[in-house]
């Protein structure tokens, strides 16, 4: 069985690092997860931030999301979140998806909003985007690369090279 991670909205939101992390998935590295909760902050940010966005491929592009990843969503979680104590309480629907789903790891941006002395208890450890995607290159790096390689494949205007990849990567770090 696939080591079982969740992932936060912020690293679904960059759509070089969201589609990343949907291919390592689908490469069988991880069992990825999350909630229709965290899809919804996804796409509620995206549409505030970028208005230009059309709703309907926004729509449509949660849709595939859902086809790309066997078993992602995370259910009856609910229950959970009024015994988890983080210090922004907007995070507990994160960490109960995850103690629901056993998952090892969440994958996250926004680290100080997930203490370790906390998820300890529940055997979760948060890391980063950029961490989590370096310990998946270390673990296989053939299955890593093709899908950046695919990725790059995918884009068409302009087309794109791995290493245009990489770079938008980089960016969404930053």
């Amino acid at each position: 069985m696939a080591f079982i991670v969740v992932y936060d909205a912020c690293v679904l939101y960059p759509s070089t690092l969201r589609d990343l992390l949907i291919r390592i998935a689908q490469a069988g590295l991880v069992q990825a997860k999350w909630t229709d909760r965290i899809l919804d902050e996804v796409f509620r940010n995206l549409q505030a931030n970028r208005p230009e966005l059309d709703p309907t491929k926004l729509a449509r592009t949660r849709e595939l999301m859902m086809r790309a990843v066997r078993d992602c969503l995370v259910k009856d979680y609910e229950p959970l979140e009024a015994v988890l104590e983080l210090p922004d309480a907007d995070d507990r629907h994160v960490l109960a998806a995850a103690v629901k789903s056993r998952a090892q790891l969440i994958v996250t941006n926004n680290l100080k909003d997930f203490p370790q002395e906390t998820l300890t208890a529940w055997n979760v450890e948060a890391v980063s985007a950029d961490d989590f995607v370096l310990a998946q290159i270390d673990l296989d790096r053939q299955r890593v690369f093709a899908a950046v390689q695919q990725i790059a494949d995918s884009w068409r205007k302009p087309p794109g090279a791995a290493s245009d990849v990489l770079d938008g990567l980089s960016e969404t770090a930053s």
